[in-house]
């Protein structure tokens, strides 16, 4: 069962052609953006029409556990993708040229865009979206309230750009494999992880809109809203591990090439 929601279909099809067209112009310039890097970006958009288009959406409005995994999916998977997508140059060429030339004229939108991604800052603004549309009035909201639960599926991918940002750096090619982005991932995903266990030990539903159809697809609102929870919380357990062993391996791979140069440096003199 899909949903062919067209505002869904249109933001799908918007990142495709803009990535197309990103591809073919940097192609022209005599630059190959690399097979993976593309891959990246596709997987990205997947989930985001996986999350948009498909079943998920559709069942959204009658169990949180489809609709605690269309955020993640959208979010907290498509995101890192995304970004990883659209390392530069790609970056720079993804939006049309005037439109781009006009945000690099607004000096305060780059200044604050530069403030807004960094780790200690990006961070503390993932939690605070996070948090606050999980609360009961505003997740209650974006239930009964088109606009509003479009809002919250935009805030939710801002939200998970803004806190990969610093660890994927995609304004840099090679991407640094510094350990400290293996602690800020997992610092943000542990944040995350105390509200996952909220849903689990919870006794009571926290939101009215589906306590009130029952048993539905032989679930309780209860039993629902704990198998949400513990979802929510693999999701951050898989993306730690995840996290972890991709930042260790990139510094481990970074020392053994400056080792390795180091030790030629002499014999090339």
């Amino acid at each position: 069962m899909f949903s062919p929601e067209p505002a869904g279909f249109l933001l799908v099809a918007l990142l495709v052609g803009l990535y197309v067209r990103a591809v073919r112009i940097l192609g022209r310039r005599g630059y190959r953006v690399p097979r993976g890097q593309q891959v990246a970006w596709y997987v990205g958009v997947g989930l985001i029409a996986l999350g948009l288009l498909g079943p998920l959406d559709a069942l959204a409005d009658s169990l949180l556990t489809a609709h605690m995994a269309q955020h993640l999916v959208i979010a907290d998977l498509a995101a890192p993708f995304l970004l990883a997508g659209m390392r530069t140059p790609v970056l720079f060429f993804i939006l049309p040229r005037p439109l781009l030339v006009k945000l690099a004229r607004r000096r305060r939108l780059r200044t604050a865009f530069r403030f807004v991604r960094r780790p200690l800052v990006a961070l503390p603004i993932f939690v605070v979206i996070l948090y606050t549309w999980h609360l009961a009035f505003a997740f209650q909201a974006a239930l009964e309230h088109g606009w509003v639960h479009a809002l919250q599926h935009e805030s939710f991918v801002i939200g998970g750009v803004l806190v990969w940002w610093p660890a994927i750096e995609p304004t840099r090619r090679p991407m640094p494999g510094e350990l400290w982005k293996a602690g800020y991932i997992l610092g943000a995903r542990t944040l995350s992880m105390f509200l996952a266990m909220a849903f689990i030990v919870s006794r009571h539903p926290a939101y009215s809109w589906y306590a009130d159809r029952g048993r539905t697809h032989g679930l309780t609102p209860l039993s629902d809203q704990q198998i949400a929870g513990g979802l929510m919380l693999s999701v951050d357990i898989i993306v730690m591990m995840a996290a972890l062993t991709f930042f260790f391996w990139r510094a481990a791979a970074e020392a053994d090439r400056r080792v390795r140069a180091e030790r030629a440096a002499p014999v090339a003199g």
